[in-house]
């Protein structure tokens, strides 16, 4: 067998590829960002044939920079930005519209509506989710009553919907699989995550065609083999999951209670709960984790739309960095924030909140304030974001969390990291391999052809980088939890 995993890691902002080894290793990785387009204020889309050909750039890039061909890959891992949305024309291949991405709130007001009519309790009973912009459904109502003549051609059958997996595996298998897999089906709004299928009431709810959904799949299987890409010998692709519920695996967070939280464009913490769906009183999200060899298991998961964004916004709004990396040495300039708070409601707020209308806001600005205080709040959001989803989790589960398994671009934030420990008082674990997104990916592809025997074969991968212990005065730490509640009551009343 070929002795080496291809991942895609499709995410909001640049398309990655990442070779790995038996040993769970990164052999080579290669990036490339691309356009986000704002049509309109809280519109956000990308162009589905650049988030295309960004991905297949590069995973030819990835080959080459380590040298080996088609022939070295025993089976491509595809893990994905979740909820956005592409429907495309099954005859020629091309999108009607613009990818409509996860963070984007043109259908607000339409889920008020829906609210108002009260259908958000048994979306919530048969989805797990909160009835919000946020997922597909809407996104694909949008579409379909805005593009001309595609209501019509997706009732017969001419147009296909898929979250970024479906939409990459039809690319790569030269329109021969439409598929998804259960944990991007979970997040669609159209899924019922108890009977595992394409739910009727939902579909008719919001006007979809059954006729335009994809198969859905279990996370690792064989779902087809690349047609175009590596046409010189057929890879099969062989694992699907979105983004968190990758990461959730690829942090071995294989057992109940075991619990992640990946910092990228938005913070997504995860826990496992095991066979059975637990149902949230403290607004968080039920989904689905993955099914593997028959077996569906569940999480609860806390969203926060802007974590590393917060840290984009610095640099590309604000012009205070010149480049992400550069937002530690600047934070770190003050001693504190000195009671500034940035809650970056760019996009409404998340988890627990779900208030889709506040906006971003800084609070207790002085004469004294400079970037480098500004800079160090825009990273404490972070972690105070996450504190507020933890907490709900621990209220949910009725489990105290005493260990955060942490991955995604911002780990490599020292002084983050400390403060994320600090603030929620639990040691914070960064592992050897930060990659775990790409990672989860690969590893269920390996499943699926044998590469790794199961799962006890992969556990023994995970190992720690760095651990994270709390450090902070208890004092100090209810003081700046109040002034984050006072910040975010303010983010919200400015809304009201």
């Amino acid at each position: 067998m070929p002795d080496h995993i291809l991942a895609f890691d499709q995410g909001t902002t640049s398309s990655r590829a990442i070779v790995f080894d038996h040993s769970g290793s990164v052999v080579s990785v290669a990036q490339k960002e691309f356009r986000q387009i704002f049509p309109q204020p809280g519109w956000v889309e990308h162009d589905a044939q650049e988030i295309l050909s960004t991905q297949m750039g590069v995973a030819m890039e990835v080959l080459t920079k380590a040298g080996l061909g088609a022939g070295d890959v025993a089976a491509i891992g595809i893990t994905n930005q979740r909820e956005t949305t592409v429907v495309w024309d099954r005859t020629t291949g091309e999108p009607v519209y613009h990818a409509i991405v996860w963070q984007d709130r043109r259908t607000a007001g339409y889920c008020d509506e829906l609210r108002s009519k009260g259908k958000d309790i048994m979306i919530r009973e048969k989805t797990g989710l909160i009835l919000d912009a946020y997922f597909s459904a809407t996104k694909i109502k949008w579409v379909l009553d805005n593009v001309p003549d595609a209501m019509d051609k997706a009732r017969k059958g001419q147009l296909a919907f898929g979250t970024v997996d479906s939409w990459l595996v039809w690319n790569l298998t030269a329109g021969q699989s439409h598929v998804t897999d259960v944990s991007n089906a979970s997040r669609t709004m159209l899924f019922n995550i108890h009977s595992g299928e394409w739910d009727n009431e939902l579909l008719e709810l919001f006007a979809i065609p059954r006729e335009v959904l994809p198969e859905v799949r279990s996370s690792s299987e064989i779902y087809g083999h690349t047609k175009q890409l590596l046409a010189s010998s057929p890879v099969p692709i062989a694992g699907i999951a979105g983004d968190q519920q990758s990461a959730l695996f690829g942090q071995m967070c294989t057992r109940p209670g075991m619990v992640k939280n990946t910092y990228g464009t938005g913070c997504f913490m995860l826990m496992h709960t095991g066979s059975n769906p637990v149902s949230s009183t403290h607004n968080l999200l039920t989904t689905v984790a993955w099914r593997i060899n028959g077996k569906t298991e569940y999480a609860l998961e806390g969203s926060v739309f802007i974590a590393g964004a917060v840290v984009q916004w610095l640099r590309d709004g604000l012009g205070i960095i010149r480049q992400a990396s550069d937002v530690e040495k600047l934070a770190r300039d003050v001693p504190s924030s000195e009671g500034v708070f940035v809650v970056p409601a760019f996009a409404g707020l998340g988890a627990p909140h779900w208030n889709q209308h506040a906006r971003g806001t800084i609070v207790g600005l002085t004469r004294g304030s400079t970037k480098s205080h500004i800079a160090r709040a825009a990273l404490n959001s972070i972690a105070y974001q996450t504190y507020d989803v933890l907490k709900a989790m621990e209220a949910d589960s009725g489990i105290s969390i005493k260990e955060l398994r942490v991955d995604g671009g911002a780990t490599a934030n020292d002084l983050l990291m400390q403060f994320q420990s600090d603030i929620l008082n639990v040691k914070v674990v960064r592992p050897k391999i930060i990659e775990t997104t790409a990672l989860g990916a690969a590893y269920l592809a390996g499943l699926a052809v044998g590469f790794w025997k199961g799962i006890d074969d992969i556990r023994q991968q995970w190992q720690p980088d760095k651990v994270f212990i709390p450090d902070m005065p208890e004092e100090d730490r209810q003081l700046m939890l109040s002034g984050w509640n006072r910040a975010v009551r303010a983010a919200k009343a400015w809304a009201e």
